[in-house]
């Protein structure tokens, strides 16, 4: 549309609802002047070479008839990490993250908490402390941004049922859903609905409502994907606060500025396969990582 076409529809607005516009486009602009902080001077990474290690995948494979996504991964997440997935489109980052979460079947072992997750379903694994996101956000438009991350923390049984019927009113634990808004700074909007917030925002709705389950990792499949610089910067803050408070992080991303920034540890994937793995420094100097992904002119 055009200029003077926004304008008169502008007019036509502000005549019909008055100042509640105002009010809406404030808060809206408030809430996109949040994510604009620039990404914070993280403490010098410190030795978690023996940390204890939360989630260990072994020879995972993952086939789609005569394909295989992924090829005899092995990877390792240690407590408080930030670990980074990366490679091409169609390299097997989501295959897998959904091998790890059991939204696949997949070959190998995987450990959590030295159980292995092999038998149990997505929900049973979510409860065992492995939380996720999705790339398309998959959030609940009609809720407030708090009900999306209830719907999370609950955990349904028939005792829980029978006291919905007579007694829907009554209160609940709300402290780990309270603690997930706060970490990720969303507590001020807490009763909006998402699409009222910023595209930023919304990915961070998405990582508040993983969080309000209890985990002890978080999958993160893309948060930044359409982000600009400034929200992907408020992003790396909220990673660094999501670690300081125990919980750690594979993080899946294509924004390399925000990989190589905030992440402990890396693993490169090309066709299913593990290419390279390092620190943020070492993969910057591989050669296999700049021909594959990075490109020939990323020394430059």
């Amino acid at each position: 549309p055009t200029a003077e076409a926004g304008q008169k529809n502008w007019r036509k607005l502000k005549a019909k609802f008055g100042g509640k516009v105002d009010r809406e486009a404030a808060s809206v602009d408030e809430a996109a002047h949040a994510a604009t902080r620039s990404l914070r001077e993280r403490p010098a990474r410190r030795d978690i070479s023996d940390a204890p290690v939360v989630l260990n995948a072994q020879g995972l494979t993952v086939t789609f008839g005569g394909l295989r996504a992924v090829d005899d991964l092995n990877i390792r997440i240690r407590e408080g990490q930030i670990v980074g997935l990366i490679g091409p489109n169609g390299a097997g980052k989501t295959t897998t993250i959904n091998a790890l979460t059991g939204f696949v079947d997949s070959e190998g072992t995987i450990e959590f908490d030295d159980e292995l997750m092999a038998p149990l379903l997505p929900h049973e694994r979510a409860r065992r402390g492995i939380a996720r996101t999705w790339q398309s956000l998959e959030l609940f438009t009609d809720l407030s941004v708090k009900e999306n991350l209830r719907v999370a923390n609950e955990r349904p049984s028939i005792k829980s049922v029978l006291l919905d019927f007579v007694a829907p009113e009554r209160d609940v634990d709300l402290r780990q859903v309270n603690w997930a808004l706060d970490v990720v700074g969303l507590a001020p909007y807490a009763d909006r609905r998402p699409t009222t917030l910023p595209l930023g925002q919304q990915k961070l709705v998405g990582v508040a409502r993983a969080l309000a389950g209890s985990p002890k990792v978080v999958l993160l499949d893309e948060p930044a994907a359409g982000l600009d610089t400034e929200e992907s910067q408020a992003l790396g803050n909220e990673l660094f606060e999501i670690v300081d408070h125990g919980v750690s992080i594979l993080l899946v991303d294509h924004d390399m500025g925000l990989v190589l920034d905030v992440c402990d540890y890396i693993y490169v994937l090309d066709f299913g396969r593990l290419i390279a793995e390092g620190t943020p420094a070492e993969i910057r100097a591989n050669d296999m990582v700049i021909e594959a992904y990075l490109g020939q002119g990323a020394d430059a």
